[in-house]
């Protein structure tokens, strides 16, 4: 019998009880169209707020929108982005980028999601090769996609090696909260003060009903975000109840305590199973991979829901969300331990 709690993705996660209820305060009344509201305006002060005056913020339906908007700010249709093999935008977004930019991405293997600043000096052998796409941006997941989190230094490091060859950083922040709240920094920190220049910030996942947002941090760059959003068909009508959302997130913290508790319950869930099965990544957000053998895995599978990463290495994630109790991890940790023994 498959148990109530998915550890499938923080995307199966419901809507956190504040950001529900900003949502219903903001259904009162009318509210002029597609972001001339006074809910949107709140929305790009909480940003610059948490990420600097000269932040510019977007509200949109979904993270590839705001990867695909945010990557088209800097690209001209030559030009290249470096990424990670496993990123999102090279593995999880059927081909948008590539599709509705035009643009090629220059994937790079690594052994733990992340770039270094070598991955990057290694693809830019082509620059001014006219027979060559020409790297132009590159693009790092926080946190990313096998849990891993770039330190403040770490993106710093990769944002000097970039700008000193005329390229920019963007960062795909599906789980930044998860990464801020692990390194016990501030959104800033792990952004602007490291030299990232668009990003796109993650709601959905951290207790949201859906919402997104586009984050400019160099101001030259702002000027096609409002047309390259609308081609993105990422603006909303009813503006107002995207933006109350991120809103809410960045009001009192709540995306750290979302992402905090999320977590922790990740570190629960690899403590309870440590010394018994193998884990594949460090634990550094709020996602396991243990390796199980065939056996065990296909035993999970009829009692939990989680995701296969690599079948043919027994590799599986399981993730935690702001709303997983400590309940939920233990029937998790007894199970596997059952199948080890």
């Amino acid at each position: 019998m498959i148990h109530g709690k998915s550890f499938g993705s923080d995307n199966h996660a419901g809507v956190h009880p504040e950001v529900m209820a900003a949502i219903a305060a903001a259904n009162v009344g009318d509210a002029v169209a597609y972001g001339a509201d006074r809910w949107t305006r709140e929305m790009e002060d909480a940003f610059r707020a948490a990420f600097g005056e000269q932040a510019s913020s977007y509200a949109m339906f979904n993270g590839t929108g705001a990867n695909v908007v945010g990557l088209g700010l800097m690209l001209r249709s030559f030009d290249g982005v470096i990424c990670p093999a496993s990123a999102h935008i090279n593995g999880h977004e059927a081909g948008a980028a590539e599709r509705v930019l035009g643009t090629k991405l220059l994937a790079v293997e690594t052994d733990d999601g992340k770039l270094r600043p070598e991955d990057v000096l290694g693809q830019l052998g082509a620059l001014g090769n006219e027979h060559h796409t020409q790297p132009k941006v590159v693009s790092i997941s926080q946190v990313t996609e096998c849990g891993t989190l770039y330190t403040a230094d770490e993106v710093a490091a990769l944002a000097e090696v970039a700008h000193a060859h005329g390229l920019y950083l963007h960062m795909d922040g599906a789980r930044l909260a998860n990464a801020a709240a692990e390194a016990g920094c501030s959104l800033r920190a792990l952004t602007t003060d490291a030299g990232v220049d668009v990003l796109s910030f993650g709601g959905t996942k951290n207790g949201a009903l859906g919402a997104e947002a586009l984050v400019i941090l160099r101001p030259e760059l702002d000027a096609s975000a409002l047309f390259l959003r609308k081609q993105g068909m990422q603006l909303a009508s009813k503006m107002r109840f995207v933006a109350v959302q991120l809103t809410a997130l960045l009001t009192d913290d709540l995306w750290r305590r979302n992402a905090a508790h999320a977590n922790a319950m990740a570190h629960r869930l690899a403590d309870g199973i440590a010394g018994q099965f193998t884990l594949r990544y460090p634990v550094e957000s709020n996602a396991v991979f243990p390796i199980l053998t065939e056996k065990a895995l296909v035993e999970l599978a009829q009692r939990h829901l989680f995701s296969i990463w690599d079948r043919p290495t027994g590799v599986i994630r399981l993730v935690t969300s702001f709303d997983t109790t400590p309940d939920d991890v233990d029937t998790l940790i007894t199970d596997l331990q059952a199948l080890h023994a």
